[in-house]
């Protein structure tokens, strides 16, 4: 087994002793924090059809030092659950392994828990020597369809660069929930396929959902990539954002995740935040696409660039108001120069400058347009005018928006 990632960046050392199948191929990870609906999510994996590879499920059961006594008694209550289940499911094709975390107060958190599930897959696909075995994220209130493990087998079989993807979701639109928690997803979840889609509108090459639910990657790449990172919320954005533009990334449309819609204040940002912040608003507003026409003529005048020795003057010279003020606040000048330093041509260039510009500046720079000349209107404003750039067809509300973009997001 290569020791340099578990040296190096692994947070604890292997804690399962079971040997695993050398025909383990998938490795389904998941943190559960006080959840009560582990038992029907882990069962919608059980469900799934099976594939030629043998499949585990670690489930991370954690909670911090600090939280409360009903918290940890419910965790182990869960944990039990988990393993009762695990006796009942486990089989020569897929065995479920709870296990239970106390994590320190100062790094307790999604991210942490994720990384240590993340961890556990990594070391038993690397001791049988499984470097390409896929790492699948997977939350503890989500469902999937039965085809979830047979998509997955296929698509990277079928995708032998493949470094990573992103696997396609739709929230439940009706069900147990009050109204208005429907509302609010249909919302939120447009919001997120309205960001991707603006992206890709302005030429942003590396435009992918980041939904922790719903995403895979390679053990090797996951490894040389540094693992997954221990912060308290967005843990799935920073990840991802360092596999995608590895190249290659790709999505999983031929089966589905289907997240839990329900509210929630456990992180600062992601669905149940969302939802949250709905229902005390009764509305969802989001980035005004005219941030995304200026990130695109920045894109444009890019791509337009013949003179690779004059790149600073027919580029940097000429791009919007609002990227030549937030370059200031980044040193725009200085990285291009470092970069075209570092670039033998213009291609190598474009590319350099893609995984400096990544997703991370991206967001930064529609936070900063966002705050200081174009403030979020409605989502329902932002569907309208994502739809009138593409030239498709208007809808009449926004869910129609959404089944949209489903059906878009899902033939592509």
């Amino acid at each position: 087994m290569s020791s340099v990632y578990f040296q190096r960046y692994a947070y604890k050392n292997q804690i399962l002793v079971d040997k695993p199948s050398d025909n383990l191929g998938i490795v389904i990870t998941i943190p559960c924090f006080n959840e009560p609906n582990l038992i029907e999510s882990l069962a919608s994996i059980a469900y799934c059809h099976p594939g030629r590879v043998d499949v585990e499920v670690i489930i991370v059961i954690n909670h911090s030092e600090d939280d409360s006594e009903d918290i940890k008694q419910f965790n182990q209550k869960t944990f039990e659950k988990a393993q009762q289940f695990a006796t009942t499911y486990n089989t020569n094709h897929i065995k479920f392994y709870p296990i239970l975390e106390v994590l320190p107060p100062k790094h307790a958190g999604v991210g942490l828990a994720r990384k240590i599930a993340m961890d556990e897959a990594a070391y038993r696909l690397t001791s049988i020597d499984k470097l390409d075995g896929i790492i699948v994220c997977y939350d503890a209130d989500s469902q999937c369809d039965d085809n979830y493990l047979l998509e997955l087998e296929r698509y990277f079989d079928q995708h032998k660069n493949c470094p990573g993807c992103s696997i396609y979701f739709e929230h439940p639109l009706e069900g147990e929930f009050e109204d208005e928690v429907y509302e609010a997803i249909i919302d939120y979840e447009l919001f997120l396929r309205y960001y991707v889609h603006a992206l890709r509108y302005a030429g942003f090459p590396f435009a992918h959902q980041t939904i922790g639910s719903s995403m895979a990657v390679r053990n090797a790449e996951y490894q040389k990539q540094g693992g997954m990172n221990r912060r308290k919320a967005g843990e799935d954005f920073y990840f991802l954002h360092k596999i995608i533009p590895l190249g290659n990334f790709g999505e999983l449309n031929t089966t589905r995740i289907i997240p839990s819609p329900r509210k929630s204040d456990r992180v600062p940002f992601g669905t149940g935040k969302a939802v949250n912040d709905w229902l005390n608003k009764g509305n969802l507003e989001t980035y005004n696409f005219k941030i995304f026409d200026d990130l695109k003529e920045f894109y444009t005048k890019l791509n337009l660039v013949v003179d690779y020795n004059s790149l600073l003057n027919s580029w940097l010279d000429e791009i919007p108001e609002l990227l030549i003020e937030f370059g200031k606040t980044i040193e725009l000048t200085e990285h291009v120069v470092r970069i075209k330093r570092n670039s033998s041509n213009l291609n190598s260039f474009r590319s350099n400058f893609h995984r400096w510009f990544d997703g991370f500046m991206v967001l930064k720079f529609v936070h900063f347009a966002r705050d200081n000349y174009y403030p979020n209107y409605p989502i329902s404003e932002a569907a309208v005018a994502l739809f009138k750039a593409l030239e498709w067809e208007l809808e009449d509300s926004n869910k129609d928006y959404l089944l949209s973009l489903r059906a878009i997001d899902r033939s592509s």
